[in-house]
């Protein structure tokens, strides 16, 4: 069934952050990431503090909550002391600032007076600081899709957090080589009106990114996050859309769970869950779960609580393959750093028999109606578990709640931390204000404009696209003012799509093979001192030397070609002209054009 996006009052906002090219941005250190060996190894503890507004941020008290400590990997030749939070930031990258100060203008925005950098409170250790810096450049920008206009209310310049090498329950391992590569961030309105457009957005936004030609490309150098609600919900923010086709599903998908925890909302409104946790390893001594005997023997805790009237609720499908109980056990894995939980919903199962339910059952009080959940680790995790858990399920009664979550490969979503305030930012008091100079920027030539250039010279649209997205037209269109014997189709196939065959069927570094290279190739084909049938032999032996040799293959006069065509006819008397041109064709491939081997096939064949 189709839904109807304006009626359940759908309101979509994407944020585009994109890496970019060049220096990190408070620092003279490269924008590339070593994942070898580190020279040096630091450790660092976070604490949450109170922001520009006096309180602390709740996504911060959240983190500071784990009680986790952080091992940072530095390289000598990718981080300094400013990484280290040792030394003070250095002065704004201006290359960056550019960029987005021409990205603003092409999507109409307001450029800021005075641009201030703020430090907005991060204490999951991705930022040794605790903060990330960011500046506020533009401001009321917009674009156009195919269902309308879409407004940008913010572009931001702000510099890529750590990456992350290993997360356990009580520390993380972040690589300081991606910290302080600029981002620019582009937020757009809730004016996004179907799960396609957000897609169709956020494409457009990266066309018009890599247009400037300043942009980090591969993968994990742009990523979208996408922010839902629907009439009735609240607004979720979902991290780390890096694939451009799963944005539709993952609108889709949080369309579903918002839609099914309203509904739950009304049916569990007045049922509140009280803390009371009760010791349940007696009742499960003797069961064949793997995770109870694990806990046992390892001198754990195994405790349960009642949850009055939610029988039948636990199970109930909130997102494809996900159910209640699974948003309760995401809810406790993060808070806690539990494996999971059981639930009432899910039982008999796991190892756990109907026998030890009706055990459960009685030792918690269960009523007929009521359900129940189960949580097995050590006693300090089994506690704060069940609290988080029982936090949580008073949270139902409110239906969707503000969050954020993570974008998995199946398009669903796991909780990852509560929605951040306005506690969490403050001024920068180490990079003063700028004043940004807008004389002489250079404007951004679309890749969507070049394309539709060139595709006058009578390129397919596939193709066009194709030399424009990897910022090949000047190149391209020099070619064609320069080789007039050639077709721009042919320039165009030959650059591309023939370089990419080459690599995959002879697997052979076409990398190797440079503009320059190519020029002289297309000087002698334009010439005719080259067959266009030995391009593949002279570019495999490019690629696999790194050099042009253009003395093979060497070239056949007619005469030779014409008494070889002779012996091809008299060999297969009465064979049909496609026949003999298919021999003719695998005799001279390579060393003969194909149109003169036609020619002169025509000349003999009576």
């Amino acid at each position: 069934m189709t839904l109807d996006y304006k009626k359940i009052g759908l309101k979509v906002g994407l944020e585009i952050h994109q890496q970019l090219e060049g220096k990190k941005l408070f620092c003279s250190c490269p924008t590339k990431i070593n994942d070898f060996e580190p020279d040096r190894i630091i450790k660092r503890d976070m604490r949450a503090v109170a922001g520009e507004t006096g309180k602390v941020d709740a996504a911060a008290a959240h983190e500071h909550g784990k009680e986790k400590y952080y091992m940072y990997y530095a390289h000598n030749d990718s981080s300094c002391l400013v990484e280290l939070d040792e030394e003070p930031p250095h002065n704004i990258n201006n290359d960056a600032l550019n960029t987005v100060l021409m990205v603003s203008k092409t999507i109409h925005a307001k450029i800021i007076d005075e641009i201030q950098v703020m430090r907005k409170t991060v204490v999951d250790g991705s930022n040794v600081s605790g903060f990330q810096r960011t500046a506020l450049v533009a401001i009321d920008g917009s674009m156009e899709t195919s269902e309308g206009k879409i407004t940008i209310p913010t572009i931001c310049l702000e510099e890529d957090a750590a990456k992350i090498v290993k997360k356990t329950d009580d520390y993380s391992i972040y690589n300081l080589s991606r910290l302080g590569i600029p981002l620019i961030e582009i937020g757009t309105g809730p004016d996004i009106r179907s799960p396609q457009e957000a897609k169709e957005a956020a494409e457009q936004l990266g066309m018009i990114l890599r247009s400037t030609r300043r942009v980090k490309r591969g993968l994990g150098t742009i990523r979208q996050d996408v922010n839902v609600s629907i009439k009735g919900g609240e607004r979720v923010e979902i991290k780390g859309a890096q694939d451009l086709k799963l944005v539709p599903l993952l609108v889709e998908n949080e369309i579903k769970r918002q839609q099914s925890l309203i509904k739950l909302k009304n049916e569990v409104s007045k049922t509140k869950i009280k803390d009371e946790q009760v010791i349940l390893t007696n009742e499960l001594k003797s069961c064949d779960s793997k995770i109870i005997q694990n806990t046992i023997k390892n001198m754990g805790t195994i405790a349960g609580i009642k949850v009055p009237t939610y029988k039948g609720l636990l199970g109930k499908e909130t997102q494809p393959g996900k159910r209640l109980g699974s948003e309760i056990s995401d809810y406790a894995k993060i808070k806690a750093g539990v494996g999971g939980l059981f639930h009432s919903d899910e039982l008999p199962k796991y190892g756990i028999t109907d026998v030890e339910v009706k055990k459960i059952r009685k030792k918690l009080g269960c009523k007929e109606n009521d359900a129940f959940i189960i949580i097995a680790d050590s006693e300090y995790k089994v506690k704060k578990a069940l609290t988080a858990a029982v936090d949580r399920l008073n949270m139902v009664k409110q239906g969707v709640i503000k969050e954020v979550r993570m974008a998995k490969q199946d398009g669903t979503t796991t909780f990852l931390r509560p929605m951040p305030g306005a506690a969490r930012m403050y001024p920068e008091t180490d990079v003063k204000p700028i004043i940004p100079n807008l004389k002489n920027l250079p404007k951004i030539e679309l890749i969507t404009d070049k394309a539709n250039k060139i595709k006058e010279m009578g390129l397919s649209h596939d193709l066009a696209d194709l030399i424009a997205k990897q910022h090949k037209t000047e190149i391209f269109e020099s070619f064609v003012r320069k080789f007039k014997n050639l077709k721009p189709a042919f320039i165009a196939e030959t650059m591309l799509p023939k370089m990419r065959e080459i690599k995959r069927k002879y697997d052979v570094d076409t990398d190797k093979i440079t503009d320059d290279m190519l020029e002289l190739v297309f000087e002698k084909l334009n010439k005719g001192e080259v067959p266009k049938e030995a391009l593949e032999e002279l570019f495999v032996n490019i690629a696999k030397t790194g050099k042009i040799n253009f003395s093979k293959p060497k070239a056949v006069d007619d005469k030779q070609i014409e008494k070889e065509i002779k012996q091809i006819i008299e060999k297969n008397k009465g064979a049909p002209f496609g026949a003999l041109m298919g021999q003719a064709m695998a005799k001279f491939r390579g060393k003969v054009d194909g149109k003169k081997v036609n020619e002169i096939l025509k000349s003999l064949v009576k």
